[in-house]
């Protein structure tokens, strides 16, 4: 089954309609909102330098099960 979402609004114009295997090789400044000094904040502290490594990273997914669980609690 075939699954489709539009992403556009949560990215920057230049990477609207890239595939996801294209996207998770993308700077995180790719998305909408992160600017390339929040990408080199996140690249010193984190060693995070694609939208793959955030999506990955154990702190950032620890955080979002956190609060998926508190909403699930509600």
């Amino acid at each position: 089954m075939a699954v489709t979402a539009n992403l556009d609004k949560l990215l920057d114009k230049a990477y609207e309609g890239q595939a996801l295997s294209e996207l998770v090789t993308a700077p995180v400044a790719a998305l909408a909102g992160v600017t390339d000094a929040d990408a080199e904040l996140l690249a010193k502290a984190f060693r995070i330098k694609t939208i793959g490594d955030l999506g990955k990273n154990k702190y950032f997914r620890a955080a979002a099960a956190i609060v998926d669980l508190n909403n699930a609690a509600k």
